[in-house]
């Protein structure tokens, strides 16, 4: 088995994890507050990456931990959109309208940073405009408030990709450590907002446990450091085809484990904004030119 193909397989457990965490983040909120779980699920993360990798943290910088606490404040809206979201829409929409990170990282990275889209970013508006409205829109054509929610979470992490992107090209800045302590600055934040206006308790069941370390363990800590070893082996069209399964997985989860049946109508929403996913992440050109290639191969 090649490197790649190894790293294209932990990749996908990595959005196989994160399709299952709008299920278990929805479990969780029975027994605890949407921001004491994000505390506990990213302080843990924090806790147990400081444990496996001590050495090759003790030397961060201020300017590394400058930029963890931006991206600590990018997440903290991720999270909330996300959390706040799975409470208040369905599991499926959570999935597939968190996803819009795909589509909305290029259109920022264009208005901030002056970044030229690819031309099929029209379209892949256009289809995911489209796969929304289908998707969230009732009869008085209104979306749900945990629909705007997951836009939202999806926008803030779009922001927290291009603060990474400009924070990684400084050269006193070390990608690792960067990736540890936004967890910490995460967590702390989170935890702050806790004491603000929940009332913090540990989780009461041993179910409830099970899904906040799975949460922290799997769909946190070890999906971040997977993400950053993962990359060095594969292409980053891999990476973004494999990615935009994760609203498969969600909506897969959804049907089978919270038994969620969506309306024809949000199905076909949810289909097109996965087919915009999938072109907005698919090098169309690269693809055609290989096809030429092997079919002029098989001719001679």
């Amino acid at each position: 088995m090649s490197k790649q193909l190894k790293a294209d397989i932990m990749l996908l457990l990595v959005t196989l994890f994160w399709g299952v965490s709008y299920w278990l983040i929805d479990i969780s909120l029975t027994e605890v507050g949407a921001f004491t779980l994000n505390a506990l699920r990213f302080l843990i993360a924090f806790f147990i990456a400081v444990v496996l990798a001590f050495p090759k943290l003790k030397t961060v910088n201020g300017t590394t931990l400058k930029y963890s606490a931006i991206l600590g404040i990018a997440l903290l809206f991720v999270y909330i959109g996300a959390t706040f979201g799975v409470r208040y829409t369905s599991l499926s929409n959570a999935g597939f309208l968190c996803a819009l990170t795909v589509v909305l990282t290029p259109i920022f990275g264009f208005f901030f940073l002056k970044q030229v889209p690819e031309r099929k970013l029209a379209v892949v508006v256009i289809l995911s405009l489209a796969g929304i409205a289908l998707l969230t829109l009732d009869g008085d054509l209104k979306p749900a408030l945990g629909d705007l929610l997951c836009i939202m979470a999806a926008a803030a992490y779009s922001i927290d990709l291009l603060i990474t992107e400009s924070a990684v090209k400084k050269e006193e800045v070390n990608a690792f450590q960067l990736g540890v302590f936004q967890l910490a600055f995460t967590g702390i934040y989170n935890l702050f907002f806790a004491f603000m206006v929940e009332k913090p308790k540990l989780p009461q069941t041993g179910n409830i446990w099970a899904a906040v370390l799975f949460l922290a363990i799997l769909c946190t800590g070890l999906a971040f450091i997977v993400q950053a070893v993962a990359q060095q082996y594969t292409s980053a069209s891999h990476v973004g085809v494999i990615f935009s399964l994760e609203p498969v997985f969600a909506g897969f989860v959804a049907y089978f484990l919270a038994a969620e049946v969506l309306s024809v109508k949000a199905y076909i929403g949810a289909a097109m904004m996965i087919a915009g996913l999938f072109i907005m992440e698919l090098d169309i050109k690269k693809l055609v030119t290989s096809f030429k290639i092997i079919e002029k191969n098989e001719n001679i």
